[in-house]
């Protein structure tokens, strides 16, 4: 059981954590989701994820993060903009 909880508790925090950090490396949130899914996706095949819950955990920390992420984004690129003007 303590297994399931620490499976769902990672789930729910390091695909969205991921996204952040690979947007800010890379300077674009696409890049930074694709990343990160090809991550999960070689975690599900090793065999790592083997629950639809974690799945659903999963993508619902992609998408929080994606969304952070992407807001991230504007907001630096809009600084930019207004940094030349």
């Amino acid at each position: 059981m303590e297994s399931m909880v620490t499976k769902f508790f990672l789930s729910l925090l390091v695909p969205g954590l991921l996204v952040i950090l690979f947007t800010r490396v890379t300077f674009n949130h696409i890049v930074g989701l694709v990343l990160t899914v090809a991550l999960i996706a070689a975690a599900v095949y090793a065999g790592y994820t083997n629950t639809w819950f974690l799945y659903v955990v999963n993508a619902a920390s992609l998408t929080a993060g994606f969304w952070y992420a992407t807001t991230m984004y504007n907001r630096s690129k809009k600084a930019d903009i207004h940094e030349d003007e």
